[in-house]
């Protein structure tokens, strides 16, 4: 009976790191796709302002 201890601690510890491993790589992972969608953003705000301009001077 004295290894009963160990092992639902050792069950505990691998759940509770594995929890907070996938936690932390899901929060990681959202951070980096709204970086993303940011930049795609900015990227097609500067291409109509490009486009915008080449039109004017092309009048």
């Amino acid at each position: 009976m004295e290894w009963v201890p160990v092992v639902f601690i050792t069950f505990k510890a691998i759940i509770l790191f594995t929890g907070m491993f996938f936690s932390i790589k899901w929060h990681y992972d959202q951070d980096k796709k709204k970086k993303n969608e940011a930049r795609e953003q900015q990227a097609l705000a500067e291409q109509a302002h490009e486009a915008s301009d080449q039109a004017a001077n092309s009048q």
